[in-house]
């Protein structure tokens, strides 16, 4: 009797005390952080690097969750190479531009703290802000909420670190002075090119008619006329992917948006835009056939390319524009 119920008092102990130890460890995560503590944690973090890398858990403990006295710029992003999100390397470069020109400005302090969520490691932060899309950049106050000014409309001003500098000035008082690291590349490239062009020039010294032929500066006028209305500048400033997948799993070659374009996509409408022109020089040159029948089988031919690669390029611009009402040939 007596070990029966020596058995009952030590289990209920045991059974008391599991209970005393769960609930000091619910209340201690109930109130996690003091706000000393996390201006120390993160002024330590920010000492090691200048863009803070936080997941969901981090996001809540020093942004979310109460108490905070200084404000965070967040950038919620998608660099996993499986995102395919060319925007969103670019727009980390240059936001770490920002964070770095900043950590080491005379104005730091530890009011202003710059930080980033990846999809891949706070899906749930994208859920909480219920976002769907990268890049997005974000003021988080050091009272209250985020409003609508909080974010950063890339669209209309870009994600230019001198554009993420400006925002940060106007949403918080800070001024960032920005500092970007020194690029040769272009530099090297240009020397290069003249040496090579120099190079070239000074072995053909003796035989340099070339540079008159009107057929060869026409044709790079009109290669350059092409690269530049194809988008292929657009290309090397947003670096956007080759191509796409589409709505229902297939592959898209042309981006169903007047805001965006493809890589494949450039090269189509400069093959569209090329096939156009040279209809319109069959058709200009027919005259000067001295063959009548040779003048009209020209002057067709040059008719049917103009008008099947005008359709064509108007059906993109259809499939972009959407609801633009006017057609020819094809839809």
């Amino acid at each position: 009797m007596k070990v029966l119920l020596t058995s009952i008092l030590f289990g209920t102990i045991l059974v008391l005390t599991g209970f005393l130890v769960m609930t000091a460890a619910q209340g201690k995560q109930k109130v996690g952080l003091s706000l000393p503590e996390k201006v120390q944690n993160l002024h330590d973090m920010n000492l090691k690097k200048a863009l803070l890398r936080f997941n969901g858990q981090k996001f809540r403990e020093y942004i979310k969750n109460p108490p905070r006295n200084y404000s965070v710029i967040v950038m919620l992003t998608a660099l996993a190479p499986s995102r395919q999100c060319q925007i969103c390397r670019h727009a980390h470069d240059e936001f770490t531009i920002v964070a770095n020109s900043y950590r080491y400005s005379p104005v730091y302090s530890n009011k202003l703290f710059f930080a980033m969520v990846d999809f891949d490691e706070g899906s749930d932060v994208f859920q909480m802000l219920r976002l769907n899309m990268a890049p997005v950049f974000m003021h988080f106050p050091a009272k209250g909420k985020p409003k609508g000014a909080d974010t950063m409309d890339i669209h209309r001003v870009g994600f230019a670190a001198e554009s993420i500098a400006k925002f940060v000035a106007e949403r918080t008082d800070v001024q960032v002075r920005i500092f970007r690291p020194p690029n040769y590349s272009g530099t090297v490239a240009m020397i290069t090119l003249v040496c090579l062009v120099g190079g070239f020039l000074y072995i053909r010294r003796n035989n340099l008619e070339f540079l008159y032929n009107k057929q060869i500066w026409g044709a790079i006028a009109v290669f350059f006329c092409f690269a530049m209305i194809s988008g292929q500048m657009w290309n090397h400033i947003r670096g956007p992917p080759l191509v796409h997948k589409s709505q229902n799993g297939g592959v898209a070659y042309i981006h169903g948006s007047s805001q965006g374009q493809l890589v494949v996509e450039t090269y189509i409408v400069m093959f569209l835009n090329a096939m156009i022109v040279l209809g319109m020089i069959l058709l200009t040159e027919c005259g000067s056939q001295n063959d009548q029948r040779k003048g009209r089988i020209t002057a067709i031919i040059g008719l049917v390319l103009v008008a099947i690669f005008f359709s064509f390029l108007l059906s993109v611009f259809r499939s972009k524009a959407q609801g633009y009402p006017y057609s020819f040939l094809f839809k």
